[in-house]
This record gives structure tokens, C-alpha cells and sequence, in this order.
């Protein structure tokens, strides 16, 4: 199977959203659910720039160490950079679609906004992490359900380039809208026991917005923008009358956008 051209997001300030659009409180609240506890080996797949992942090494303190995997070499050099601990928080380089030989078994595994960017290869991705969960471990997959579709009230000819550009990037760039609604079978479909789901608010938007969701939200449109141009041909003034209508639309009070994201967890059977 051919892999996607590149991970949709990427671009130069990629660091810069990544942490700007944190909350601590809500990691914590979702590392919670997800059974994290004190002294705990865990997985952080996909770990990014790696503020999630020193948020999580607190919940499992004291005794607890965690690991954080990205396939960017620049995102892991800032993650040691700036939260790496000798012994107890460690960053290392690697794509998760490839198996992660040589790690060693963990006792959780957190997956946060990782399988939206790897339609193709979400199935894989969780059997290679399976491989290296322990058994009686837990794996929690984190994921956005119909990402960046919901707006109101958007203009027609707005949504309409709205809905091209995310069909675009699908298949072009392996994106999953719908990744939150698939985990469940990811995990129902290997065996996976004890399996529990919940549904929250990733993003509820209303009234005046924040610096963080207006950087996030017209940092998404710019890259959309680049990898879907020719879509703003057909829009009046092209791609910069719409830049400038998005942000009227997203900086209006009025306007009501949210992104739901579900939670799901199962234990790794103790016996094949």
C-alpha cells in the first residue's frame, strides 16, 4: 500500500499549534479516564512536540516512566529539548505504522489525535502498538469524530469549498474525518476485552474566541488552502476573499462550531 505524500499538518509553525492548543486540565481529565495511575510504563504514540506526554508523566509519578514516539526528528529534538528526564521520560524517532521492535512491553498505551492522519493505516498502526502492550494493559485511542465539518452558520459557497477541501486531503493525504468513530471496531476486532467509550466536547466554540482556537482553527484553513488551491479558483476573489471571510465568520460571536471527540479503551486479553 502506497503512504500518504506527508502528514497533512505539517508546516513550520506545526510546534507552535501543537502546544498553543493544549489544555492541561483536559489532558488530565482524559489521562484519568484512560486509567492512568502512579508507577505505570506508558506509551505516548505519537507524542508530538511533547507537552501531552510531560503532563502524562506527572499522573504516573512517583514510579511511573513513559516513552514518546513521533516520526518527526524535529518535533522529537524539541520534546528532549524541553521535557526530556534521563531514565524516566524518554523521546525517540519513529513512524508507528512501522512495528516498534526493541521498546520493551508497556503497560499503557495512549493514542491522542494520531488515527486522523492515518486512514489507510489506523488498523495497522493499532496492531503494532497491540504488539507491545502487555497483556492485562490497556490501549486508549483518543480521536476527533466529523473533524472540521462543524460550523454554523457558515456561508453556502464557503461550506461547500469546506467539504471539497476535506475530501481532498483524504485521499490525498490520508486524513480521517471520521476517525472517532472507528475506534471501537479497531479494538473490538482484535480481541479486545473490556472495552468502554465515552463522548466529549473537543471543541465547543460560541460567543468570543480565544487566541489559541483562532490560531488553530486559521492554521488548518492555510494548509487546506495549499493543498487544496485549485477548489479557491472558483470562489469570488479567490483564496485570500475567502482566508479574509473565515476569519469574519470565525471571529463573529455569533457563530457555533464544535468537534466531537471519543474516547475508547480496552484491556489486552492476559491469554492468546
Amino acid at each position: 500500500m502506497a503512504r500518504a505524500e506527508a502528514y497533512l499538518m505539517e508546516n513550520q509553525e506545526e510546534i507552535v499549534r501543537l502546544e498553543i492548543k493544549i489544555d492541561p486540565e483536559v489532558v488530565i481529565k482524559q489521562g484519568l479516564w484512560c486509567g492512568l495511575k502512579p508507577g505505570l510504563r506508558v506509551l505516548d504514540a505519537g507524542c508530538g512536540p511533547g507537552k501531552v506526554t510531560s503532563i502524562l508523566y506527572e499522573m504516573i509519578q512517583p514510579g511511573g516512566s513513559i516513552l514518546g514516539v513521533d516520526y518527526s526528528e524535529e518535533r522529537i529534538q524539541h520534546a528532549k529539548g524541553h521535557y526530556g528526564q534521563e531514565s524516566v521520560i524518554d523521546f525517540q524517532v519513529h513512524d508507528l505504522r512501522d512495528p516498534l521492535n526493541g521498546m520493551g512491553l508497556f503497560d499503557l498505551i495512549w493514542a491522542r489525535l494520531v488515527l486522523e492522519y492515518n486512514r489507510m493505516e489506523s488498523p495497522d498502526i493499532v496492531r503494532n502498538l497491540t504488539a507491545v502492550l502487555k497483556p492485562g494493559g490497556y490501549l486508549c485511542l483518543l480521536d476527533l469524530d466529523h473533524n472540521s465539518l462543524n460550523h454554523y452558520e457558515l456561508p453556502p459557497k464557503m461550506e461547500e469549498i469546506l467539504f471539497k477541501a476535506i475530501n481532498i486531503v483524504q485521499e490525498k493525504y490520508d486524513f480521517d474525518p471520521y476517525a472517532g468513530r472507528k475506534l471501537y471496531s479497531y479494538l473490538y476486532d482484535i480481541g479486545y476485552q473490556d472495552i468502554q467509550l465515552d463522548l466529549r466536547a473537543h471543541k465547543l466554540i460560541y460567543g468570543k474566541i480565544g487566541y489559541e482556537d483562532t490560531f488553530n482553527w486559521m492554521k488548518k484553513g492555510q494548509i487546506a488552502a495549499i493543498k487544496a488551491s485549485r477548489l479557491f479558483e472558483s470562489y469570488p476573489g479567490g483564496r485570500d476573499a475567502f482566508f479574509s471571510d473565515f476569519k469574519k465568520f470565525l471571529m463573529d460571536p455569533r457563530r457555533f462550531i464544535y468537534t466531537p471527540l471519543i474516547l475508547c479503551k480496552g484491556m489486552k486479553p492476559l491469554s492468546p
